[in-house]
Parts: structure tokens; sequence; C-alpha cells
């Protein structure tokens, strides 16, 4: 009887069970076909307003085919697809377009090739009849459906309907060369933005070529640009081979050399003769060379000793030993444009970059000239320090009144540094230490670095150290370097951004990021101490006091080449492709050297020597070879050089010697 009662039970709550399910499965077949329904209804409806009047007069004729065509996709539609993965269906209906934005212009795009096919159909079977369009069958792949509507929407011309040019072109001047070369091969239209001369001119005004041209003045900046880059990487492969010119600046009437100072393509020397010389390596213009001295010291014999130089790209200073300074034009030369004199010897002479600014240390004396608008030399300020002026620089300072730019001078005393601008009474104390003096001064526009000498118990908290401070503060803001020796020689001025270059008397270069106060890279350069030093953003130039220029590559910290001569380095500065050292001898009077007017070629080691060396020159050029290797005996000037010259010399040069 208990078996019986359970078999009921089971046979019982099988037909439940039967009946929720076949209940289940008849709403969902019902609800599922009424949203594909309306869905489908409402694709035709759209479709069917996209079409143009001639198509549904067209279509209207086989109107009743159409209706049966559209219940049989309908029905179809209504099929369960139980095998079909959902990603398919999914596929399908975004391949459909019925949610895309583009939907009314893809419609068009579709309306205008079925013309266009039925049109050349017709031509080309004049005697057949035309044939049906083919519509898309659901089944076919999804692959070839998805390529032929990324045809129909590549072919919609996005900027030249959505955007105007300007807008578009204002969009394109963000990207960078390679992005440009690409968008370059999308389209004609995006070509044609891709080589505007606007997007090229200022890509060469932002990576520092030719910025005082308009965009008329090329009329294909691309190339311009490219032509740059060449000749940019050609000249720094120059610079690593050191495949170049070099010539020597050599005045032998001037006896022995002095100062010298360069700028730009100008190079201004003075000798012990009381000469000064000016070279424009540019045009090598050899009749404006000589700088005459002004006419109330013309007669003045003998005449006193050039004790500083200074060029920039407007004037050229000289000051003498008896304290009088001569001002030159660098573009007219020979007659100065402005001359005066100061009591005692000038202890220090220092000239803006920027414009011609002139400030003078004599004694414990400081004066700074500028000329006017119409070009009449006035002092601006004077001042009277403790103690004798040992370095100074001039930079523009924009603490001016109103904001003014106003010549700043920064000056060393002893272990005080002080500043001095045409607006202050006295001058400010930006730095002071008792008993640590400053070995080297250097200042930007913004930032002034100072080499101090630790002393005594300083020497415990990490020896001689260079201290930057602001100028628009006055405040220190980092102390770099940690060394036994004193530091002889600090470049900020001429540095990249963020970057201090020191050398040192204990034979090292070295490089500080001022953002992190961390050194970058320390260099074993010259055995008898560092005297001058520059670098840029890959290489560091670096003179020594045994007479020795050293090419350092920085990131790897290897020496490229390095050239010797004597006396030691007191000048060094480049540029982009050229490079000007002048080895200026600390013996003016050397003992038993006889050096008249005569003799030109005695005692040449005793003179000092001015190199300049050009690598913008093609490698193929003979004039890359030393002048040693280049004279002859036709040459009286170099006539002792010859002695040690080999045979192969003489027969490049076409002259034989003489037994």
């Amino acid at each position: 009887m208990a078996e019986d009662e359970l078999l009921a039970f089971r046979e019982h709550w099988k037909q439940e069970l039967t009946i929720k399910n076949e209940a289940h499965s008849n709403c969902n077949v019902t609800l599922q076909p009424s949203r594909e329904d309306s869905k489908l209804k409402r694709y035709f409806e759209d479709f069917g307003q996209n079409r143009s009047e001639p198509e549904k007069r067209q279509d209207s004729t086989s109107q009743g085919s159409s209706k049966g065509g559209q219940d049989a996709f309908l029905s179809a539609a209504k099929t369960p697809k139980e095998d079909q993965p959902e990603y398919v269906s999914i596929a399908e209906g975004l391949l459909d377009g019925r949610t895309s934005p583009l939907l009314e212009r893809i419609q068009e795009e579709r309306t205008r090739r079925k013309r266009q096919y039925h049109s050349l159909t017709s031509a080309c079977n004049t005697s057949s009849q035309q044939q049906p369009q083919r519509k898309i069958n659901k089944g076919d792949k999804l692959v070839d459906q998805l390529i032929q509507d990324l045809n129909e929407t590549n072919d919609i011309p996005f900027f030249d309907i959505e955007l105007p040019y300007e807008l578009a072109l204002k969009i394109f001047q963000y990207l960078s060369r390679t992005e440009l070369g690409r968008c370059a091969q999308v389209s004609k239209a995006w070509g044609v933005l891709a080589e505007d001369e606007v997007l090229w001119f200022r890509m060469c005004q932002t990576e520092g070529y030719h910025h005082g041209a308009s965009v008329s003045d090329s009329p294909c900046w691309k190339s311009m640009l490219r032509d740059c880059r060449n000749s940019e990487n050609t000249v720094r492969s120059n610079w690593k081979n050191r495949v170049g010119s070099i010539s020597q600046l050599q005045y032998e009437l001037g006896k022995v050399l002095c100062d010298v100072s360069s700028c730009d393509s100008y190079v201004v020397a003075g000798y012990t003769s009381g000469d000064v010389r000016l070279w424009d390596t540019l045009h090598w213009d050899s009749a404006a060379s000589f700088l005459k001295p002004s006419p109330l010291t013309a007669d003045v014999t003998p005449r006193p000793h050039v004790s500083h130089i200074r060029v920039n790209n407007t004037v050229a200073v000289a000051a003498y030993d008896d304290g009088c300074v001569d001002v030159w034009s660098t573009e007219t030369g020979q007659e100065p444009v402005h001359h005066f004199q100061i009591p005692g010897r000038v202890h220090a002479l220092a000239l803006s970059l920027e414009s011609p600014t002139l400030a003078t240390a004599a004694g414990l004396d400081v004066r700074l000239d500028q000329p006017d608008e119409r070009g009449y030399w006035r002092t601006l300020c004077q001042a009277t320090l403790p103690k004798p002026v040992e370095s100074m620089v001039v930079v523009p300072w924009a603490g001016g009144r109103g904001g003014d730019s106003v010549p700043l001078v920064a000056l060393s005393a002893g272990e005080t540094v002080f500043l001095l601008a045409p607006e202050d009474l006295e001058p400010r104390v930006l730095h002071t230490v008792y008993g640590h003096p400053i070995t080297c001064l250097d200042a930007s526009a913004s930032h002034a670095a100072l080499g101090v000498k630790s002393c005594g118990w300083a020497m415990n908290d990490g020896g001689n150290k260079i201290h930057v401070y602001s100028l628009e503060t006055g405040q220190s803001e980092m102390s770099v370097g940690n060394s036994a020796g004193d530091f002889s020689c600090v470049n900020l001025r001429d540095s990249p951004p963020h970057m201090l270059i020191c050398g040192n008397k204990d034979r090292r270069v070295r490089v500080f990021d001022l953002r992190t106060g961390s050194s970058v890279t320390s260099l074993y350069a010259h055995h008898m101490g560092v005297t001058s030093v520059q670098a840029d953003d890959w290489k560091i130039v670096s003179g020594g006091g045994e007479g020795l220029v050293c090419v350092w590559e920085m990131r790897m910290g290897a020496k490229l080449w390095e050239m010797h001569n004597r006396h030691p380095v007191r000048h060094l500065r480049f540029n982009t492709s050229t490079l000007v050292t002048a080895n200026i001898p600390d013996e003016k009077s050397p003992r038993g050297a006889c050096i008249t007017d005569d003799d030109l070629t005695a005692h040449r080691r005793h003179r000092g020597v001015i190199c300049h060396y050009d690598f913008s020159e093609d490698s193929t050029s003979q004039d890359h070879v030393l002048p040693i290797c280049r004279s002859n005996y036709v040459e009286s000037s170099g006539y002792n050089y010859n002695i040690g010259l080999t045979v192969p010399y003489d027969i490049l040069s076409g002259s034989h010697p003489s037994h």
C-alpha cells in the first residue's frame, strides 16, 4: 500500500513539472517574437523613409512580393536559434547599423552605390533584363559584412564635412613629425592637412630652426626641416670624429697674447704691444680686423698692455693697464665709439651678451655704462666696495620697476658676492661667509652660482662647495659639490636648462642637476687642473692648465678626442658648429725672449695661440687637415714647421726640398 502511494506521488510530481516547463516555454516563445517583430518593423520603416521617390515608385509595383518577402523574413527571424552563440547575434545587430549615429549617411552611401551598380549593369547588358539587387543574407560570413561596412564608413570625409579646415589644422598642430607622416597616408584630405606649410613652419620654430623667419620665406618648410636635421646630424658626427677645418688666428706683431673673447662669429684678442685685433670668422674680412686705439692715447709710448678683452654681437671692449677703456662697434670697427679712463689699473671687465652694457672695476670702484637711444654712452650707476673686485658678470634681470628688464651686475670681492642694479643706491649683499673666499662666479638671468673655498673646521662638512642663489629672492636654493680642491671655473649661463658644469683643481669636471642637486657625471680630465669648461645637451668641452682641450660625450662619460697646445687654456667657447680656444701664457715678458717686429717667427712658443674649429665643413674637404700638414716652403711664416715634415706631405703640397 505504501509503495502504491509512493508511485502515485512520483507520477503526480512529474506531471506538475511538465506543465510548468511547457507554460514557461510558451511564454518565452510568444514574447520573444513580439520584441523581434517590433524591432524589425521599425528597421524596415526607417529603411523605407530613407529611400528616394523613384525607388519607392519602382518598388510599388512589386509591393505584394516585397510584402511576402518581408513576412518571410519576419517569420525566419521569429524562429529560435538555439544553436547560435550569443555573441553572433550581438555582432549581427551591430553590423545592421540600427544604433549607429552615421545611419542616415550610410544609407545615402548605399543608395548611391546601388544607383551606380544599376547604371553600370544597364550599360554593359543592354539586351538583358536588369538583375534585382542582391540582398545581404544573414547567413553570409560576418567578416565579409564587416569589411564591406568599413569600406562604406571610410568613404565619409570627416574633416571635410564635420570640421572646418582651420579647426582640423588646429588639431594637427599637436602631432609630431612621425604622426603627421602617418596621417598623410590615411586619405587625400588628411594628406593635404599633413602637408600644410603652417604646420611645418611651426615645427621648425619649435625645434630651434630659423627663429627670425616667416612662413613666406620658404616654399617648402617640410624640406627645410629635413635639411636642417640632416645638417645637424652631420655636424654632430663631425664633432665626434673631429672632422672639419682648423685655423689658427695669429698676429705676430702683437707679441704675447694677453686676453681673448668670442661671441658667435666674432673673436677679439689683445696683445702686450697694445694692439687689439677682431676677426669675423663668418666673412673673414681682414680689412676690418685691426681696431685702432683712441686718438687721445695713440701717441703714448710705450703702449700699455691690454689687460682685458670682451665682445658681443654689437660692440668690442678693451681695457689697458693704465686704466683706459676703448669701445668699438663690430659693424664699423676701426675708430672707437666710446673712450673713458679710470684711475688705476682695471681689475675686472664684464660685458652683457644681450645688450651693449659694460661694467668695469678698478680697485674699489665699480661703474656701469650703457648707450641711450641716440647712441650716446652714459654712466648708469657707480659704487664703492670694501674690497677690490676679482670677477664680474652682467646679466639681464627682470626685477626692475614695472617689471622692466634692467642690467644686473654680480661681482665677487673677497668672501662676499654683491648685486648691483641701476636702481640701487648701494650694492646688495648676496653671499658672505667670513674666511671663505670666492674662487669662481657665474650667473644667468635667474640664478647665480659661486664656488666657495672652505677652510678650517668647514672642511669636515664636505669640503669645498658651489652655492646656487636665486636672483629674484636673494636666497640660497642649494649647495652642490664635495671636493677637497678649489673650484676653478663654473658655467651656468651657457649650460643646458637645469644643469651646472664646473671644473676643479682636483683635475675633475663635474656636471650637476639643479632640480635634484645630484651629480650627473664626474670626469677625470686634466692633470694640472681644469681652467675652463662648457657643455650642451650631449657633449662637454674642457680646457686644462697643461694646454689640453678635451671633448667628452656626456651620457657615456667617454673622451671623444683631445688637442694640445702650449700654455694653459684660458678661453673656451663653442656653438653648434664652431669652437674657439685660446692658450694664453701666464708670463707676459718671458726671460730671454727677444721678440722684435723684424723677426716674425722667433720665440713662437711664448706668444700663445688661438684656434678656430669649424665642424660644418665637408669631410671630403682638405681644409680639415691641420695647418702644419698643409704648409709648404713658399710660406715665410711657416718655414720652421717644414723642417719636420716628411716626404708624403711634400709630395701632396707640390713642393720639394732643396738639397
